[in-house]
């Protein structure tokens, strides 16, 4: 296997003109070949449609990136099954999210086998077959969002989205030596998901990279009113540098490896790491966080998980799994006495987790205290699928962020992976620290194709003789003049916000409507910018194309770095209306929708 996938090495080569989107298209469906379609794919795009969407992908910064969704997310015109045949349907329309990433350019290959209705870790309840782990036949690959794990461990498609409940963003992705990031809940729309437990639920990221996740995350995390959990966030960019003696915290009396001293030997390595970084380690009462794990297969949450397909569950329950069908239908005994009790009870843990939180930045933890034989698991589904949650089933019922990066590899050559947690909303601080954590990892590699990661970490690097420029208005992805930059073979680097002393106005009278960007020394600056790069020929002639009382400037960005961009003559502001508040251009004009 030669051909990387990740999302750098694949812009870089179409930006020169090395491959071909349906070139790596027709790589993707020989690697899906060659491996089979059984047990990862539910279903699969037709090779002749994936290859001729690649030929007229929108241009955008995933342009002719092949990804997978799970099989409980909608894609328009493909069964969503959930993994239970007799529950599937076709949906008109997709969800949110593959909108977001197709609009993009990403290219769509399959949908992937999971826990039915989402519910499991460890990836064997499903009747589309047993996903193991790229690394044994014999263990499982993780669950709820199985295949989607393996096929990107795989190296077949770039990236793949998961949900997460309970750790089925982060589980698969530490047994199959990947990158999985569960973001801050509401951040991506879950319109067109199928709840498990729909306040809980977060749409997912599997990669081989943090930059790969993180730049899928900048594309998807978009406020969605269709969907009532959808939420505003404030800042997703991640630092250029790792912030200065930040704390992790790790619990005072160890976190359990339910006996695999191989998995603490190599927590031990990470905790190591982190300290080489500049980290200071704090040692924290982790019981409020354990409790609250357990809460989620004991509470309301269960009933949730009925109450989503309830009529279904129901009147067809000899469709279902055996084990899932008892954890969803055994929901009955939940009465709503015991629920208020159960939410009354988490946000006492909630609080008092506060402590901890005031003594760390980030949390450390092993993403699973250990991996189990597919066989084992059979044996003893319900037992072990709690103890692989005991790390992360309180993670979005605490409000929280997480990204889990690799590890490392027990002697016997499987993977292990740890989790940085966070505050909801500091998905672009995890972002640094994870990157740094994974690339601090000897001989780290992508999943299980061998490959080294790219050189380049959250923040891609420049190349040779390219000249940058970062964008505000009209140009950014999706808006009406992106052309421009796409038509250059211009790259999308990095999405960063501007220092303070900026200010930002929605220019009258301009078609297509048009920001300015002023230095004035006293805006509150933080504007969203695209930074794109391109060759020497490319920039004059994109330069040429500006009008006034647009120019190119200079700006200084919050990391203290600067880059050419788009400014405003002062004069052309007056009685223009003074959008600094909403931090950029998309921001405004979803305010005005």
């Amino acid at each position: 296997m030669t051909m990387s996938l990740d999302i750098g090495a694949l812009t870089r080569a179409y930006a020169d003109g090395a491959l071909k989107p349906e070139d790596v298209i027709a790589e993707v469906y020989a690697r899906i070949r060659a491996r089979g379609e059984r047990p990862v794919w539910i279903t699969l795009v037709s090779e002749d449609a994936a290859r001729a969407k690649a030929r007229n992908a929108p241009t955008g910064p995933l342009h002719g990136i092949p990804f997978a969704v799970k099989d409980n997310i909608d894609v328009a015109g493909l069964p969503t099954t959930c993994a239970c045949p007799a529950f599937a349907y076709t949906p008109e329309r997709s969800a949110t999210v593959v909108e977001l990433l197709e609009a993009a350019g990403a290219i769509l290959i399959g949908k992937t086998n999971m826990d039915q209705f989402a519910t499991g870790l460890v990836g064997t309840r499903s009747p589309y077959g047993i996903p193991s782990s790229v690394f044994s036949d014999e263990h499982i690959s993780g669950g709820s969002s199985s295949g989607s794990a393996v096929a990107v461990a795989a190296g077949l498609v770039s990236f793949a989205l998961g949900t997460d409940t309970a750790g089925s963003g982060r589980v698969p992705a530490g047994f199959n030596n990947i990158v999985g990031l569960k973001p801050s809940k509401g951040l991506i729309s879950t319109r067109g998901v199928v709840p498990a437990c729909r306040t809980q639920d977060v749409a997912s990221v599997f990669a081989s990279t943090v930059g790969d996740a993180h730049t899928v995350l900048g594309v998807a995390a978009k406020f969605d009113a269709a969907d009532a959990y959808s939420r505003r966030a404030p800042d997703l960019i991640a630092p250029k540098q790792l912030p200065v003696g930040f704390r992790f915290g790790v619990p005072k009396d160890g976190p359990d490896f339910l006996g695999d001293d191989a998995a603490a030997a190599l927590f031990a390595e990470a905790d190591a790491r982190l300290q080489s970084l500049g980290g200071q380690r704090v040692e924290i009462d982790f019981a409020p966080f354990r409790e609250a794990a357990r809460l989620l297969y004991e509470g309301p949450w269960v009933a949730e998980r009925l109450a989503a397909i309830e009529d279904f569950a129901r009147t067809h329950p000899e469709g279902m799994d055996a084990t899932v069908r008892g954890i969803i239908c055994g929901a009955d005994k939940i009465d709503a006495v015991s629920a208020f009790k159960a939410f009354y009870r988490l946000a006492e843990l909630t609080r008092a987790a506060e402590a901890s939180w005031e003594q760390m930045d980030v949390l450390l933890l092993p993403t699973s205290g250990t991996i189990y034989t597919i066989a084992d698991v059979l044996a003893d589904p319900v037992r072990l699928n709690s103890n692989l949650g005991q790390t992360t089933n309180f993670v979005n019922l605490m409000d929280l962020s997480a990204l889990a990066v690799p590890a490392g590899f027990r002697a016997n050559g499987l993977p292990f992976g740890v989790t940085l947690i966070a505050r909801a909303f500091e998905d672009g601080k995890l972002a640094c620290i994870g990157d740094a954590l994974h690339r601090a990892l000897p001989d780290a590699s992508m999943g299980g194709t061998g490959l080294a990661l790219p050189e380049a970490g959250v923040s891609a690097q420049k190349t040779a003789d390219a000249y940058r420029v970062a964008v505000v208005g009209a140009h950014l992805t999706g808006q009406p003049l992106n052309g421009q930059l796409v038509d250059r073979k211009a790259r999308f680097v990095d999405t960063a916000r501007t220092a303070p002393g900026y200010s930002f106005y929605a220019l009258p009278g301009t078609v297509p409507p048009k920001p300015g960007l002023v230095f004035d020394g006293v805006g509150r600056g933080g504007i969203e910018v695209e930074i794109w790069e391109m060759d020497a020929a490319g920039f004059g002639s994109f330069v040429g194309l500006i009008p006034a009382p647009l120019g190119i400037g200079t700006v200084t960005l919050e990391d203290g770095s600067s880059v050419k961009c788009f400014l405003c003559e002062a004069h052309a502001t007056q009685g223009a209306e003074d959008i600094t508040a909403f931090g950029g251009w998309r921001a405004w004009l979803a305010s005005k929708t």
